[in-house]
């Protein structure tokens, strides 16, 4: 503790007096045991402690209680063990901190306090270097032993991949230089970043990804968020060595309590399945076991990653993102691409307090905004692409392209050598001297006013095990890596291709490239599946060809469905599920059993699910239940399962329980699910549950459903309120609702708010869905919202819709802000629109836009779209708008469907290719249908009429390849 004054010794102030968390954890206790109506007594025996360590923990003047007292007395008195535990750890840390600046040994002592340094801030406002402070003399800055990370303030915010404003002592990379960074201006992000920071410092773990362009601010947003914990003692662990991907899947399981975890570029660990969809298993884990928390996740993510993992795949593709997807849901926070008026005039002022480095990126951004750009050297980065020699631009655009086809971040030269020849014209390439290459590199890896490189060099370490991991296996060796030197494409230029060549796909010396200098089977895998989704189905079946030599076991399976679905070859698919198969993938063999399906072969369909069965295939035992169902097949089916069973897969247990149910045999059917019960299957109680009430055994139905409950399945109970209400018994209904809910079942709060709605009793209704927004529901949530709106509090509305929005109650946003359209209040909806627009959610933007074009005002439409555009929509926003412009004005409209193309919207570019087949412009309407192509997005169905075998790079039709 740090006063202006002179500390006070013992016999003066006592240092515990100003530990506001301690008188908060003492004030917790003392209130809920005055409404259990205990004495001191009575609540020792309950707690099961001593009676003057429960008297210690209650004094105003006591030493901090243990961490197994704190458990105990939270649940004697049916308080929240976690945020208990949080008080009394922020009580402990405060002691340490303050014995350490006083050097007074007659501090109340503390038990095993795990705390660590201060830090100071991210920078100073003239732009000074950012220093980490030491740790103040006997604060420990370890937590338990196998903890990963380190302290917040031991963290150089360089290292954690925040771009540097300037340099300091010198130019360039010379020895003495010092990065540093500019004062710093908070937004609107800023504020949903304090909102997390505040909630795990409450004890609640939290996640957060910046959404937004390259060099917006979303990493410096990130690290000034975290500076709060720095104070408090939090670690900050940033999985990096030896890959990302491969850092994070090895000690994700290690994070402890009060850990940052630095997702910085969070692609990098959530794209490419199986690794991103097991990191983001992991880190859901993390988030809800409440014994690993408090815990804050923040990482970063340019748009098109968000829109890619957040999209739904179209019926009958594979879901390569489903965990991501739901990870990323409500947990994402857009970065505009430009400081608004406000942030330019904070950041004026620091200009004016004397911070160099905002002055003179003011003079240059101050108009357009692009501030954050500027510090991080876009603008001349830039330039370097656009007034760079043909050379340089073409290895710069290979490197573009590569980046956005999936290949990793450290580029080999010899494959963007070969690869950029296709990008020069013949002119250009007959005028390059021989050393061409070399002296294109060599300017390109010269880096920008001291900060990023165009294309830099990169010196990779060797692989390192971590400390106590096993050597490097004995196992078949993998493909070595790229020979020769390694190059990284700036972070700006890296976005700003994706931007700008979403319309263009690489030329052959690419594609070329890739197979003869790109070793990685994952990497050609992920190029193959870019090249099929742009329609290039060639190259796609070449390179996953290769990617199988190199022993990559999922291109077999993904060749097999080019052969089926591309080259009609049902023969040559069947072949290489078989391989997949003996390679391990059962998925293969549920493919192959759906193709053989479809030919209506259903006992060989059959016998192929029986042995992804017999392999642990998930889903091949509920397959044959929609065969048979077709078919009417039920002694068939039934015979299926017993076989399953008698092999060891006692799955089939539940299923037979279906079936002999639906024969009318619910004796039967309750022997099987008893069966599946002491097999483990928790689902099978709640099934027994069901036909116990069916039969007419209410009591014998409660009871399994409590027994659900206490196994972890509350919703038996629910589901039994359920039936009671449909059979017209309110109360019974009402009761087993109750129990459910006081089992932590939030769906049965709110069903127990809406009942006592319609009963009239909305102070009854907004209890319960108080209880359930307490614990995390997003519906009720939402339901406070409109209470507050209701009552006139759009500040405490707004503040719980974005809550429920952040808890996966995304259409909340879009409703409040079209019912303040509605009501009259634009600004209260503009609001609400821009705050969801922030947290990552653009319905509502796009909902103000349309009604705004709709009602006439077509500025304010065009404004709100183009605020969707730089939110990340990709144009369609401003495409939506342009249909109903038509009704006015066919130029304007022709003119915005343009502008949505550019953005990316494929919509457009189809409804532009149909309008040029309409004018009789087919040259044209092809080239656009093939930019449409090159966008990713085209439907299937249409191509493959429109081209049967794809297309070349060049974007000819391709000729019969199968």
């Amino acid at each position: 503790m740090m006063n202006t004054g002179e500390h006070e010794r013992p016999g003066g102030r006592m240092p515990y007096e100003d530990n506001t968390a301690l008188a908060e954890l003492r004030r917790r206790l003392r209130e809920q045991r005055a409404l259990e109506g205990v004495t001191v007594s009575q609540l020792a025996v309950r707690a099961k402690l001593g009676r003057t360590t429960v008297h210690q923990a209650l004094r105003a003047d006591g030493q901090v209680p243990s961490e197994d007292t704190v458990v105990a007395l939270a649940k004697a008195l049916r308080l929240s063990a976690v945020e208990l535990l949080e008080l009394r750890q922020r009580a402990a840390v405060f002691l340490i901190h303050t014995a350490a600046v006083d050097g007074e040994a007659g501090a109340p002592p503390v038990r095993a306090a795990k705390t660590q340094s201060p830090s100071p801030g991210a920078g100073t406002a003239d732009g000074g270097p950012c220093t980490p402070a030491p740790s103040p003399e006997g604060v420990s800055a370890s937590t338990a032993d196998g903890d990963v990370g380190k302290p917040i303030a031991s963290w150089d915010p360089h290292d954690l991949e925040v771009h540097p404003a300037g340099i300091t002592g010198g130019a360039g990379s010379l020895p003495g230089t010092r990065r540093v960074l500019s004062g710093y201006v908070p937004r609107a992000h800023d504020r949903v970043l304090a909102d997390a920071v505040t909630e795990v410092q409450e004890g609640r773990s939290r996640m957060l990804v910046l959404v937004g362009s390259s060099s917006t601010g979303k990493t410096r947003a990130c690290w000034e968020a975290v500076q709060r914990l720095a104070v408090r003692g939090w670690r900050l662990w940033h999985p990096y060595d030896p890959t990302r991907a491969e850092a994070a899947l090895a000690d994700l399981e290690r994070v402890g309590p009060r850990t940052v975890v630095w997702l910085n570029e969070a692609q990098h660990y959530l794209d490419g399945p199986p690794a991103g969809e097991r990191i983001a298993a992991a880190l859901h884990a993390l988030l809800t076991q409440p014994a690993r928390g408090p815990v804050l996740i923040l990482g970063t993510l340019w748009p098109e990653y968000a829109r890619r993992y957040i999209a739904l795949p179209r019926p009958g593709d594979p879901d390569p993102h489903s965990r991501v997807r739901e990870l990323l849901a409500g947990r994402t926070v857009s970065v505009p691409d430009t400081f608004d008026r406000e942030a330019i005039r904070a950041a004026t002022a620091l200009a004016h307090d004397g911070d160099r480095l905002l002055t003179d990126a003011l003079t240059r951004a101050g108009e357009h905004g692009r501030l954050a750009q500027d510090l991080a050297g876009a603008p001349e980065l830039l330039r370097r692409y656009q007034h760079g020699t043909p050379a340089g631009r073409a290895l710069l655009e290979a490197a573009m392209d590569a980046r956005r086809f999936g290949v990793g971040l450290h580029l080999p030269q010899d494959f963007l050598t070969a690869a950029a020849t296709d990008y020069l014209t013949d002119h250009d390439w007959e005028q390059l001297p021989d050393d061409w290459a070399e002296v294109s590199y060599t300017d390109l890896a010269d880096p920008v006013h001291g900060k990023q490189a165009p294309l830099g060099r990169i010196n990779p370490r060797p692989d390192r095990a971590r400390p106590g991991a096993p050597g490097p296996s004995a196992g078949p060796a993998g493909p070595a890596g790229p020979a020769g030197q390694l190059f990284r494409l700036a972070d700006y230029l890296e976005h700003h291709g994706r931007i700008t060549r979403q319309l263009s796909y690489p030329p052959a010396s690419f594609w070329r490239a890739a197979l003869a200098h790109l070793p990685h089977p994952e990497t050609l895998l992920a190029l193959a599946r870019g090249a099929e989704d742009r329609l290039r189905m060639r190259w796609a079946h070449r390179l996953r060809l290769r990617a199988a030599e190199l022993g990559e076991g999922g291109a077999l399976t993904e060749l097999a469905d080019m052969r089926r679905w591309w080259a009609d070859d049902e023969e040559g698919a069947a072949v290489f599920y078989r391989r997949a198969a003996d390679a391990g993938d059962t998925k293969a063999l549920m493919s192959l059993a759906r193709m053989q399906k479809w030919a209506g072969d259903l006992e060989d369909a059959e016998a192929t699910l029986r042995e992804a069965a017999e392999a642990g295939g998930t889903g091949a035992l509920a397959t044959p239940l929609r065969l048979r169902e077709q078919f009417g097949d039920w002694e068939g089916l039934e015979t299926f399962y017993r076989h399953a069973l008698e092999a060891g897969n006692l799955e089939a247990l539940a299923h037979l329980a279906k079936l002999r149910q639906w024969a009318g045999d619910r004796e039967g059917a309750e022997t099987l699910c008893r069966r599946a019960v002491e097999a483990g299957n928790i689902d099978a109680l709640a099934h027994l549950a069901e036909l116990r009430q069916r039969a007419g055994d209410w009591d014998g139905a409660v009871e399994l459903a409590r027994q659900a409950a206490a196994a972890g399945r509350p919703g038996a109970l629910r589901e039994l309120g359920a039936l009671r209400e449909r059979n017209g018994d309110h109360e019974g209904a009402e009761a087993m609702l109750r129990e459910a809910a006081d089992a932590g079942h939030t769906e049965a709060m709110m069903k127990l708010a809406l009942l006592r709605k319609a009963a009239h009793d909305l102070e009854g209704a907004e209890e319960f869905a108080r209880r359930a927004a307490a614990a995390g529901n997003a519906r009720g949530l939402s339901y406070l919202a409109w209470s507050q709106e209701d009552a006139g509090d759009k500040r405490g509305a707004e503040a719980l819709a974005m809550r429920a929005h952040r808890a996966g109650h995304h259409e909340v946003l879009a409703r409040l802000a079209h019912a303040r359209e509605l009501a009259g209040d634009r600004t209260g909806a503009e609001a609400v629109a821009r705050q969801a627009a922030a947290a990552g959610e653009l319905d509502p933007l796009n909902h103000l836009a349309l009604r705004r074009e709709q009602a006439g005002d077509r500025e304010s439409a065009e404004a709100f779209a183009r605020e969707a555009v730089a939110a990340g929509d990709g144009g369609e926003t401003l495409d939506g708008v342009a249909v109903f412009r038509r009704r006015h004005s066919e130029e304007e409209a022709m003119g915005l469907v343009r502008e949505a193309a550019r953005a990316g919207s494929h919509y457009a570019l189809a409804r532009l290719a149909k309008q040029l087949e309409e004018a009789g412009d087919t040259q044209g309407a092809e080239a656009l249908h093939v930019e449409e192509a090159n966008t990713g997005c085209i439907p299937r169905h249409d191509s493959k009429t429109r081209w049967p075998y794809g297309l070349d790079p060049d974007g000819s039709p391709t000729p019969c390849w199968g």
